[in-house]
């Protein structure tokens, strides 16, 4: 067998219908261009199609199929509007990201309960509500399917200044490893990819040069990383082929960040 029919065969999405929430965003909309690649027919949520149309575009020109939903991810509601949309549009789902999120770098004693409640609802809400609503649909299908969250370095570790983030983040960790568990029987794998420091929308405000001094000083590759180096921890967490016995991980693309002591 060739390398290329080997690779084929353990990392192809063909025939694979994969949900990535947050798809808009630069993070999750490179994982969205690796799904592609892979064979995947990818559905991009958010709000906004104007920031997906480049997305949908660069999947187009790379040969794969992709197409946007606009949703409210942060109620029931819309969360089983948006499945419904799925499955009248590609008759299933396969793979569900939660890739969702916002950011603050409010002072604890200054955190209003307006900011907390918002960044609630974002990162933690929602992917509590789309397990609910996904997870439902995977379970009565009966079939094997991926839920890949996406967590922080900040669910890991405590990191200052984004207090209510890190709360949101460590509480999808933990609700993966639960999900995990609980749906280990049934064909649905639940796992987290815990990126360390990509520059991106809802981090910038926080990315002062003192920060990324400090950020640079506990990360061994000294660099960012780029958002298409979470594709590869993307396939493996959807495929069935690779990833068909690894449930409940937190697979870390940080740069060794999280190794790092003194």
């Amino acid at each position: 067998m060739s390398a290329n029919k080997y690779l084929d065969q353990i990392f192809s999405l063909s025939g694979k219908v994969a949900v990535v929430i947050g798809g808009t965003g630069e993070l999750c909309g490179q994982m969205a261009e690796g799904l592609a690649g892979a064979g995947a027919e990818v559905v991009l949520v958010g709000r906004n199609e104007e920031k997906a149309r480049a997305r949908l575009e660069k999947i187009e020109e790379l040969g794969g199929k992709a197409w946007f939903q606009a949703a409210d991810v942060s109620t029931r509601e819309g969360l089983e509007k948006l499945l419904q949309a799925v499955l009248e549009h590609s008759g299933k789902a396969d793979i569900l990201i939660n890739g969702a999120g916002v950011n603050s770098p409010t002072p604890f004693l200054e955190v209003a309960e307006e900011e907390y409640d918002r960044i609630m609802q974002v990162n933690c809400k929602a992917v509590f509500l789309a397990c609910q609503v996904f997870g439902r649909y995977f379970k009565d299908r009966g079939d094997k399917a991926s839920i890949i969250n996406v967590g922080s370095m900040s669910g890991v570790i405590p990191l200052s200044r984004v207090f209510t983030y890190s709360m949101t983040k460590a509480a999808v960790h933990n609700l993966s490893k639960n999900l995990a568990r609980e749906w280990a029987t049934e064909g649905i794998r639940v796992n987290t990819i815990v990126p360390g420091f990509f520059p991106a929308e809802q981090n910038k405000k926080v990315l002062s040069p003192e920060r990324i001094e400090q950020i640079m000083g506990h990360t061994p590759m000294n660099r960012f990383g780029e958002a298409r180096e979470l594709i590869g921890a993307t396939l493996l967490l959807a495929s069935e082929g690779a990833g068909s016995f690894i449930t409940g991980a937190e697979i870390l693309v940080d740069g060794g960040y999280a190794g790092m002591t003194i």
